[in-house]
């Protein structure tokens, strides 16, 4: 029988360490979490004891908080949106994701390297990259740099947007809808809008939960072209994951209220907090060499999408 306990403790403590960070540090826990266990990773070497316990962590716990991050997704937010809005969120997320496997070619990325970045940046950071991953069968090094990219470009952002939103001279909801459609997390969003005032932090937020929603939508569409109509023998009709039904399911019980929200606060933070974890074992696995490798271009890769995604913003909303 395998012994997790061991990397399942190094997980969980360097987990704890990116929360208390995240306190002080805006990237957030997640990315922490992911920086934190490339350092011990690459700096301490865990005997061979330590594998099966972060092998765990990283792809059961991961599991864990995909199928319980549908909590998340209430699709009545659509309610309170204009079809234009409805309409620019869903084309700004083609434009990104297309914008990042085109381009990715360009910067000699794998096409499901690029492909996470373009998800990560057009949808919702990091629990959008964690959620299409094991459906594309992403490697766990695309996983982890493609957080920790995505996260620190949104942090940048929280400064960025207002800003470029006060240059052009945007009214409050315009400037709110600027903020919501291109910042990658909700936090980020949240933080980026309610600086430049309440009614764009408003504007940003909803804006921003439209976008979270499209999760849902995006993870069939990789499904029938991962699993379903894909050329390659090896994925072509895989069975999908049962966490991924779960996570359907999930936003199906939070979009028709059949829980209350005390129950979807708890379930929603067991889910951040296997994703903490999951992220610190992925972190411990990826090694500096593939940093050097990938990383450089990467950051290139997503800093040109979120400027295309912050320009066709700009572009729909003068339109």
């Amino acid at each position: 029988m395998k012994n997790y306990s061991k990397g399942l403790s190094v997980s969980i403590a360097i987990a704890l360490i990116a929360t208390l960070c995240a306190l002080v540090i805006p990237i957030g826990s997640v990315a922490i979490a992911i920086i934190l266990g490339v350092v011990v990773g690459n700096i301490v070497k865990l005997k061979e004891e330590y594998s099966a316990g972060i092998t765990y962590a990283e792809k059961t716990l991961l599991g864990y908080a995909i199928a319980l991050m549908g909590i998340n997704l209430d699709f009545g937010i659509l309610t309170s949106l204009g079809y234009k809005t409805i309409f620019l969120i869903v084309a700004g997320m083609v434009v990104t994701i297309f914008s990042a496997v085109l381009l990715g070619k360009y910067f000699k990325l794998d096409a499901k390297f690029a492909l996470l970045l373009g998800i990560g940046n057009g949808v919702c950071g990091a629990s959008a990259i964690s959620a299409s991953a094991p459906v594309i069968k992403a490697d766990k090094n695309s996983i982890g740099i493609s957080v920790a990219i995505v996260n620190l470009l949104g942090t940048i952002g929280i400064f960025l947007v207002p800003s470029i939103a006060l240059f052009f001279g945007l009214n409050e909801i315009d400037a709110g809808i600027l903020v919501g459609n291109t910042l990658q997390a909700v936090g980020q969003v949240t933080a980026g809008g309610f600086s430049i005032s309440d009614t764009s932090g408003i504007s940003a937020t909803a804006v921003k939960m439209g976008r979270v929603l499209l999760l849902t939508p995006l993870i069939f569409i990789l499904i029938y072209l991962f699993h379903v109509k894909s050329s390659d023998e090896n994925t072509k009709g895989a069975k999908v994951p049962g966490f991924i039904i779960v996570f359907v399911l999930m936003s199906l019980i939070s979009s028709f209220g059949l829980v209350n929200e005390t129950i979807k606060n708890i379930i929603a933070q067991g889910s951040h907090i296997f994703l903490i974890v999951a992220m610190a074992a992925i972190g411990l696995k990826i090694h500096f060499s593939s940093i050097k490798s990938d990383g450089k271009n990467a950051l290139k890769l997503a800093s040109v999408v979120f400027a295309i995604q912050i320009l066709f913003t700009l572009v729909f909303l003068w339109a």
